[in-house]
């Protein structure tokens, strides 16, 4: 995987949104692959498609991309608050590329790719509305809080320039795919609080106790919840099931 630009592919644009636009684009098209199926040949859409910039040709997985200089940060500014709330709960939502690049050497610092079933509600924060005196006077942006996503939900394709073999890109992309099956965002957004609790303890193998140390974490994300212990027993019920767990015996589990 090449990480620098193509400079010449920016040679006939004025504009530095434009050039960077370009550049980016070019880079996924030639050295990205789909990270659920491993297809090389990447897919554009045409600039005027409302809903990805990407795709697979093989299984049809859909992309859009972020560009941001430098490192890629803790949020990433997206468009209309509304639109993106809305795509939500649609099934052509696209996963996430996610390009940050160095502009002095045009080089990738680093690349990943979020997958759509990552995306709730409570991910996406909503930003004020433009001023009167603004062209587009009310209207509402929103930004992507990445930090509140899953280590599990970001899979590297580069990190800090260094290239992550496509093996290791393709199992960390199957290993949280049974989130899809769940379609109600509120049991999707209780798997995800669990799963950023259980990173948190850094620990290969853990035991319930240590879940239950997150309880008033969970009660104030879910105030209407009042059985929180019960509530996260049955959430690593879930995790085990479905393949992200094993449960080791007296209360103990270990990360897959």
């Amino acid at each position: 995987m090449n990480l620098f630009f193509k400079k010449i592919l920016a040679n006939k644009y004025h504009s530095p949104s434009q050039k960077i636009r370009v550049l980016t684009e070019g880079w996924v098209g030639k050295e990205a692959y789909c990270p659920n199926c491993g297809q090389v040949d990447i897919g554009k859409y045409d600039n005027n498609k409302p809903v990805a910039d990407f795709y697979c040709k093989n299984c049809r997985e859909d992309f859009e991309l972020k560009s941001k200089k430098d490192a890629v940060g803790s949020k990433i500014v997206d468009g209309a608050y509304r639109t993106m709330i809305e795509r939500l709960q649609e099934s052509n939502n696209p996963n996430f590329f996610f390009l940050s690049y160095d502009l002095k050497n045009f080089e990738v610092q680093s690349f990943l790719v979020i997958p759509k079933h990552f995306f709730i509600p409570e991910i996406i924060e909503k930003r004020k509305p433009l001023a009167l005196t603004a062209r587009r006077a009310g209207w509402v942006g929103c930004n992507i809080l990445l930090q509140s996503i899953p280590q599990t939900g970001k899979i590297f394709f580069v990190k800090n320039k260094i290239v992550i073999p496509k093996s290791n890109v393709m199992l960390e992309w199957k290993k949280t795919l049974f989130l899809r099956e769940e379609k109600e965002m509120s049991a999707k957004g209780w798997l995800l609080d669990i799963m950023r609790s259980i990173e948190k303890l850094r620990k290969h193998e853990f035991v319930l106790e240590d879940v239950y140390a997150f309880e008033k974490e969970l009660g104030k994300l879910h105030p209407d919840n009042k059985h929180i212990k019960d509530k996260i027993r049955q959430q690593l019920q879930v995790l085990r099931d479905k393949g992200y767990l094993d449960f080791i015996g007296k209360g103990k589990y270990q990360l897959v």
